[in-house]
């Protein structure tokens, strides 16, 4: 088996890309990539940091959390987390970042990449308000390609088929993970306690 170490021997292994899947993409938000993201309650946003290692994190919450601010522009609430700041401290470093937007049901992916800062204005900080409580930070995404992503992947892993559902039970609690990665000194927390706390610290 040899590596693959160049364009020119990638190509050799496939086709030229097919005319739609090149013309889809646009430098501005279209009104349909628009409508997908006002009805997302999921995205995964990648990064890379300085030392070039990429990281993808995830990010959640009711639909039209994200705003469109304009046609190329997005901002994303950054919501209490563990604190390790990943993606924020390669924001800081290297702002080139890619969004993948998904809704519950729908086999397509919007696909959205861009340039991001960390913003603390009172007033974008306050659009994202809930419970009383403000985001530290927000995301803001200058967007420079967009394009919705063909239903291939998701088709083949069944991802919304109900009879694809995996059993919780399957796995051992998160505590009982951390605590056999990291050792005794890490309390296994029973999975029930893990999700009433987690639903105070959402906001």
């Amino acid at each position: 088996m040899a590596r693959i170490s160049t364009v020119e021997q990638l190509r050799t292994h496939y086709g030229e890309a097919h005319e739609r899947a090149v013309l889809k993409e646009t430098a501005r938000l279209h009104r349909h990539h628009i409508r997908f993201i006002e009805l997302s309650p999921f995205l995964a946003i990648s990064s890379t940091g300085a030392d070039g290692r990429g990281d993808v994190s995830p990010r959640g919450e009711k639909p039209g959390f994200v705003h469109v601010i304009d046609d190329v522009t997005l901002a994303i609430p950054d919501r209490p987390g563990n604190n390790r700041l990943d993606t924020l401290t390669n924001i800081v470093t290297n702002p080139n970042v890619g969004l993948l937007f998904m809704l519950p049901g729908v086999n397509e992916i919007l696909r959205v990449n861009g340039e991001a800062e960390l913003r603390d204005d009172h007033d974008l900080r306050r659009r994202f308000e809930v419970q009383g409580k403000q985001p530290t930070l927000v995301i803001q995404v200058h967007v420079k390609q967009a394009y919705l992503h063909c239903a291939k992947a998701l088709m083949r892993s069944a991802l919304w088929d109900a009879a694809t559902k995996v059993e919780r039970s399957v796995l051992p609690t998160m505590g009982e993970m951390l605590r056999d990665q990291i050792g005794p000194q890490v309390e296994a927390e029973p999975e029930a306690a893990a999700i009433a706390r987690y639903k105070t610290q959402f906001y």
